[in-house]
C-alpha cells in the first residue's frame, strides 16, 4: 500500500506540474530578471523557514512527550506541504501523511493527532496577528476592501472553532465528539450542493476525539512547554516577511514595513481563505492589487508577487517531491 500511495502521489504531482506548467515557466522567467544576490538570500531564508516549521513540530511533539529528530521532521513537513497542494483536501491530505509516517515509526497516534491540531491552531493565531497589522495599514490608508474584511472574518471564525474544539477535547472526549459531529454536519450540509457528497466522514469522530483528549492531557500537565511552539509560529511569519523584503530589493523596490505587512497579510489571507487550491489566482491578484494601491508600479508589483510565490510556493513543492521519495526509502525504526 505504501508503494501504491507513492505512485499515486507521484502521478498527482506530475499532473499538477503539467497543468500548471505555464505558471511555472512564468515564475522562472520572472526570477531570471531579478538581482541573483538578493534572490539567493531569499531562497536561503526560505530554507531556514522550512527548518523553523520542522522545529515547531519538534517543540510540539516534545510537549506531548514525543522525541523526534529535526532532520526527519524537516522531510515530513516538506512532504506535508507537497501533498496538501497536489491532493487538495482542506489540508487533511497533508495531515494524513504526517499521521501515517508517525504510525510507521511507532509513535502514538493520539498524540500525533493532537500535535497536528496544535500546530494548525498556532499557525492560525500567528497568521491572524500579521493579517491584523496588514489590514490596519490598509485601513489607515483608506485602501481596505470588503473582500479582505470578509476573508479575515472567515479566518478568525476558523481559529475560534479550532480553539473551541481544543478546549472541548481538553475537558471531555464525549463533548469533543459532539462538537466534531456538530461542525462536520454543518460543513457537509454547506458543501454537499457543490460536491454531491459528504466532505467529512463522521464515522471516526469518536475515535478522533479520544485520541485528541489523550494528547491534550499531556499538554495540560506542562502548559509552559507550548511557549516555544508559539514563538516559532510567530517567527515563521517574520521569516516569510524577510523573504518578501529580499524579493523587493531584488527588483529594485524599497521594502517599507507597512507595504510588506499589508501585501503579505492579504496574500496569505487569500492563500488560506480561497476557493482554489493554495489560492491560485487569488493570492497573485490580491498581492498585486495591494502593492499597486500602496504606490508600487504595476509592473514591479506583478514581478515581486510572482517571484515571492516562486520561492515560497514552487520551491516548497519541489522540496516536497524530493522529501516524499526520501521518506519512502527510509527504514522503519524501532517503536518508541
Amino acid at each position: 500500500m505504501r508503494r501504491v500511495l507513492m505512485i499515486v502521489l507521484a502521478v498527482l504531482g506530475a499532473v499538477f506540474l503539467i497543468t500548471r506548467f505555464d505558471e511555472f515557466l512564468q515564475v522562472l522567467q520572472t526570477l531570471q530578471t531579478g538581482d541573483p544576490r538578493w534572490l539567493g538570500l531569499a531562497i536561503l531564508v526560505h530554507l531556514i523557514w522550512m527548518l523553523n516549521t520542522a522545529g515547531s513540530f519538534k517543540a510540539i511533539y516534545r510537549a506531548l512527550g514525543i522525541d523526534e529528530q529535526l532532520r526527519h521532521l524537516a522531510l515530513v513537513t516538506a512532504a506535508v506541504q507537497f501533498v496538501s497542494v497536489v491532493a487538495p483536501s482542506a489540508g487533511m491530505g497533508g495531515v494524513a501523511i504526517l499521521l501515517a509516517d508517525g504510525r510507521k515509526r511507532g509513535l502514538p497516534v493520539g498524540r500525533l493527532t493532537t500535535g497536528a491540531a496544535l500546530f494548525i491552531f498556532g499557525e492560525q493565531l500567528s497568521l491572524l496577528a500579521v493579517v491584523a497589522l496588514g489590514l490596519l495599514v490598509l485601513f489607515q490608508l483608506n485602501h481596505l476592501s470588503a473582500a479582505e474584511v470578509l476573508a479575515a472574518l472567515i479566518l478568525g471564525g476558523t481559529a475560534l472553532v479550532s480553539a473551541a474544539l481544543l478546549a472541548l477535547g481538553m475537558e471531555s472526549p464525549d463533548r469533543l465528539t459532539r462538537g466534531l459531529y456538530w461542525a462536520g454536519e454543518r460543513l457537509n450540509r454547506l458543501l454537499r450542493p457543490l460536491i454531491r457528497r459528504d466532505f467529512f466522514d463522521l464515522s471516526h469522530a469518536h475515535k478522533l476525539a479520544h485520541d485528541i483528549h489523550e494528547g491534550l492531557q499531556e499538554v495540560r500537565r506542562t502548559p509552559q512547554a507550548l511557549l516555544l511552539p508559539a514563538a516559532l509560529a510567530l517567527s515563521s511569519k517574520l521569516l516569510l516577511l524577510v523573504v518578501l523584503a529580499l524579493v523587493f530589493l531584488a527588483f529594485g523596490q524599497t521594502p517599507f514595513a507597512g507595504t510588506l505587512l499589508a501585501s503579505f497579510g492579504v496574500g496569505y489571507l487569500f492563500f488560506i481563505v480561497s476557493p482554489t487550491p493554495s489560492g491560485f489566482g487569488f493570492v497573485e491578484g490580491a498581492m498585486t492589487l495591494v502593492l499597486t494601491s500602496l504606490g508600487v508600479p504595476f509592473g514591479r508589483a506583478a514581478v515581486i508577487t510572482l517571484a515571492f510565490r516562486g520561492i515560497t510556493f514552487w520551491l516548497s513543492i519541489l522540496y516536497g517531491m524530493v522529501a516524499m521519495r526520501w521518506i519512502g526509502l527510509e527504514a522503519r525504526p524501532e517503536p518508541q
